[in-house]
């Protein structure tokens, strides 16, 4: 079914539906700093958390800034496990979901099981599959059959969670980073990130790999994307036709960033005070979000919550490409700031901080999980 806005009707099924027009500007279409390794932008954070830590007597404080969650969120911490914090008010913007264990049972019980309890969960395919435990958008995959789902369950780690999810009713997707201090009855949104699906049209002449080869961006990420579409890159797409090329709202995996904090609102901010302050303990992190159209989403109406991330999470509008390297270290160094100022609040209100030894085994624990991760869409 079809929306109205100002006049012009928005095809939910259309990819990107409800986004503002992506614009296509001359100048690099990928940002210089997008796929540089990580350590090179938080080298600054750690020298900064260390001179923080030395100040308030706690370098872990950040490990306890939402005290409901495992270390904060900072690694290690179960997607289940935090959106089961959600009150009855929350619950009502989170897409539904349930969570598998893999185990050692035949593939195919396993595959009834999983079936049955998506029935009983009202849930149905398409279905959005996911680790319990993961980031950065890997191991996650549209499923659309019975087969693609006994597929997932065979390639998933033994004795590993994973999270079935409702596929969200609207294309249009956000990063919302939200802060709010204990104690204080208003949070502030301090960045959004819009967040477009690449794709590419078919002409009716050149086929998938041609197509994406010839494509600005994804012409330069062929080593993400050829590997997803194997046994499509000889298929020449009718003209018009539009093929997405990731699926995953990572820009790791492909997925195309732009600052979006024009459109941060009082009254989304407002709705999100309301939503977020029936989550226990969560006090400063970044939601994935899909939305109906912007407009409605900055009124605060027609949205979904998918994932809420803790105390690791990034501003992610640093990826767009207009960003400035000054600007992205200036983005990274305020947000650990915050981070020690909720931490250093949470420890006087009584809350114990984790140690360091508990962060680095729960570190080398995620990694050596998400290697065995199905591939991601």
């Amino acid at each position: 079914m079809s929306v109205m806005l100002k006049g012009q009707f928005i095809d939910p099924n259309k990819i990107n539906a409800g986004m503002p027009l992506l614009q296509v500007e001359k100048g690099a279409s990928i940002s210089p700093y997008e796929f540089m390794p990580s350590w090179f932008f938080y080298a600054p954070v750690v020298v900064q958390s260390l001179l923080l830590g030395l100040r308030h007597g706690d370098v872990c404080l950040p490990l306890m800034a939402n005290p409901s969650i495992k270390l904060s969120g900072m690694v290690g911490e179960s997607k289940t496990d935090i959106l089961n914090l959600a009150g009855p008010i929350a619950k009502q913007w989170i897409e539904p979901f349930i969570t598998l264990t893999k185990n050692a049972d035949n593939l195919t019980i396993q595959l009834e099981e999983a079936v049955l309890a998506m029935a009983s969960a009202g849930l149905s395919f398409p279905i959005v599959a996911k680790p319990d435990l993961g980031c950065r958008g890997v191991g996650v995959k549209l499923l659309k059959s019975k087969m693609q789902l006994y597929d997932y369950i065979r390639d998933f780690p033994e004795s590993a969670r994973f999270l079935l999810q409702r596929k969200a009713p609207y294309q249009a997707e956000a990063g919302v980073f939200y802060v709010r201090y204990p104690g204080q009855e208003q949070g502030e949104i301090i960045s959004i990130t819009l967040k477009y699906a690449p794709s590419v049209v078919g002409d009716g002449i050149h086929n998938l790999k041609q197509l994406i080869e010839r494509c600005p961006r994804a012409g330069q990420l062929t080593h993400l994307y050829f590997p997803r579409h194997t046994h499509k890159l000889d298929w020449i797409p009718q003209e018009g036709i539009e093929y997405p090329l990731a699926f995953a709202g990572s820009h790791s995996r492909g997925s195309i960033f732009r600052n979006g904090n024009q459109y941060i609102t009082a009254a989304l901010t407002r709705k999100l005070d309301e939503i977020l302050k029936d989550v226990d303990g969560y006090y400063f992190g970044r939601l994935d979000i899909k939305f109906a159209d912007m407009e409605s989403f900055m009124k605060g109406e027609h949205f979904s919550i998918l994932e809420m991330n803790g105390a690791s999470s990034e501003a992610t509008h640093i990826w767009d490409r207009n960003t400035k390297l000054p600007d992205i270290f200036k983005t990274l160094l305020k947000q650990y700031r915050i981070l020690f100022e909720i931490g250093a609040l949470q420890k006087k209100r009584g809350h114990t901080s984790p140690t360091l030894r508990e962060l680095w085994k729960a570190w080398r624990e995620e990694k050596a999980l998400t290697q065995h991760y199905p591939s991601t869409d």
